[in-house]
């Protein structure tokens, strides 16, 4: 802390882009805008405050919020201030910088210059991510203002409003950066905290969120905007719902009357950005915390109570907005815990990055034998082919087949496609390419041979930025008797890791014949995983599973 001018200053500063990971942060700040003012100074200061006296030497405060919280702080730190220190107020001038609170978190965590001594994030989640590994900050009050996430679409969107889950999978979510923005953080926790209300499966989430990462993770920029994505939902006929916040759908509306959109709360219930006032000041600590406790209580007056809620906030206790505006009384889901939230926003920076995947095809004698009315290929086929859509543009991906000696010098596989970004010619190619495919009448199943030269291959055009794998599909076991035993290649799988550039597999059994244990041994000794769907219509859940684990 130190002395500061009195002056309203202004600056804008542009941040470069971060992320969470698991040990820290990895969060995306695109375009922050800083503005600071200060108030309540040495001689002088009285006039700007408009009347009475300010207190000779005021402790230096530096508070950083968010930009909506701006305006109802200042006013608070204007009122603060023209006290004086008086009646036992404490004498301080506060500079009020306006940042998104995942760029304040990694300055604390990072120790960096711009650290301030007060911070309102709007939402409680940043508090751990700002562990600079020595403390997490303290929170000097738990709340000053709330506001509940809502989801906002047009009306026609809104047919079943019975969960999370449901209104996103049944639309277009567009979703804010969940790395960079607690409405796209809050939205993804949301959708697993209300599982105990409606015991939604694993897999029923990940067919949400797995293609939803994919999407948006290979976005050259995130959504941060959240206007924006409201006037994209305005457009007619638009199928885009915007998880937000209440305040600024009730802001948006204001300036925008004309707009056909709507705000609901899905019957689950909801989740809230909090706005705590957090102790990030490496000393002076106890004068920080009284400067809070101040600035809270000046947020209580009748005054500051109505700025709040024409700015579109609720009190700490969720009470409805003024004038009908908003959704109403709503129901709390239960608040995530610090495990959760690092669980998943470790997982969605996991699930969006980029791919870089060879998937290779069983086409032995077996996949000819039928499962109801269609052949294990045709099966497979039709889950290969649908699985493309979970990928998105960015996505690399190339084709191989395999059985027995089928390919050059005798080969066990045969390349099809090589791997390129997904095209719409790269698509087609690897559609046309999977329609023409056929069981091998006798033809074995060269697993081993096979998965020693996919891993291979994956390897030698391996991409830094992206996950490297090799999407195995079969039907059965190796019955190849001129390969290597399954505990050689093991053992060559092993030899080829380098765990600074993993190529994984990721196997997908389909059958009774399927071999899980085989298929485990496998994707094991290069860290990916297997799966083995016994029946059709698992294959697709499969799939999800399969890209997930990546």
């Amino acid at each position: 802390m130190g002395k500061h001018s009195s002056a309203v200053t202004r600056s804008n500063t542009n941040r470069r882009s971060v992320y969470i990971t698991a040990v820290g942060l990895l969060v995306l700040s695109l375009g922050a805008v800083f503005v600071v003012r200060s108030f309540g100074s040495e001689a002088g200061a009285d006039g700007f405050l408009g009347g009475g006296k300010a207190c000779a030497d005021p402790t230096q405060v530096q508070l950083a919020t968010t930009p909506e919280m701006q305006a109802p702080l200042e006013a608070a730190a204007k009122s603060l201030a023209a006290k004086g220190g008086k009646d036992g107020t404490p004498c301080v001038q506060v500079t009020i910088t306006a940042a998104p609170s995942a760029q304040i978190a990694r300055d604390v965590a990072r120790g960096s210059d711009n650290r301030p001594d007060l911070w309102v994030p709007d939402s409680s989640l940043w508090v751990a991510q700002a562990d600079d590994g020595q403390s997490v900050p303290s929170i000097a009050v738990a709340s000053i203002a709330t506001t509940p996430m809502v989801i906002v679409s047009r009306r026609e969107n809104f047919a079943d409003t019975s969960s999370w889950l449901r209104i996103m999978a049944a639309n277009d979510p567009a979703l804010l950066d969940p790395l960079s923005t607690s409405p796209g953080a809050l939205t993804l926790l949301a959708v697993q905290s209300e599982r105990q209300k409606t015991s939604a499966s694993d897999g029923q989430v990940s067919q949400l969120v797995v293609p939803l990462a994919q999407k948006l993770g290979s976005m050259a920029r995130p959504y941060t905007d959240v206007n924006a994505l409201f006037g994209r939902a305005d457009q007619d006929g638009s199928k885009i719902v915007v998880p937000a916040t209440e305040q600024s759908f009730v802001k948006y509306q204001e300036a925008h009357p004309e707009a056909q959109l709507r705000a609901i709360q899905p019957d689950t219930g909801t989740l809230s950005l909090d706005y705590p006032i957090v102790v990030t000041a490496k000393s002076d600590t106890d004068a920080v915390n009284d400067a809070a406790q101040a600035l809270a209580t000046e947020l209580l007056t009748d005054g500051a109570t109505q700025a709040r809620d024409q700015a579109g906030f609720r009190d700490t206790t969720m009470s409805p907005l003024g004038g009908g505006r908003g959704v109403g009384d709503v129901n709390q889901l239960p608040k995530p815990t610090s495990e959760a939230i690092d669980t998943t926003l470790q997982n969605w920076t996991r699930l969006s990055l980029s791919t870089h995947s060879l998937a290779v095809i069983d086409i032995s004698g077996s996949m000819a034998e039928k499962v109801g009315t269609k052949t294990r290929m045709q099966l497979t086929i039709e889950a290969a082919v649908g699985g493309l859509s979970l990928f998105p543009d960015s996505a690399e991906l190339g084709l191989w087949t395999f059985s027995t000696t089928i390919g050059q010098d005798k080969a066990d596989y045969k390349p099809l496609v090589p791997i390129a970004p997904l095209s719409k010619r790269q698509r087609g190619k690897i559609v046309d390419q999977l329609k023409i495919q056929h069981p091998i009448p006798n033809g074995g199943t060269g697993l081993y041979d096979t998965a020693i030269a996919a891993v291979r291959q994956v390897r030698q055009e391996y991409k830094s930025n992206a996950v490297n794998t090799v999407l195995l599909f079969t039907d059965g076991k190796n019955d190849d008797p001129g390969s290597p035993t399954l505990a050689q290649a093991v053992q060559a799988l092993k030899a080829q890791q380098d765990p600074s550039r993993p190529v994984r597999i990721i196997a997908l059994g389909m059958g009774p014949e399927a071999n899980a244990d085989e298929l485990s041994a496998l994707a094991g000794a290069t860290g990916g995983a297997a799966y083995v769907a016994r029946n059709p219509g698992d294959l697709k859940n499969v799939f999800i599973d399969a890209l997930q684990s990546r």
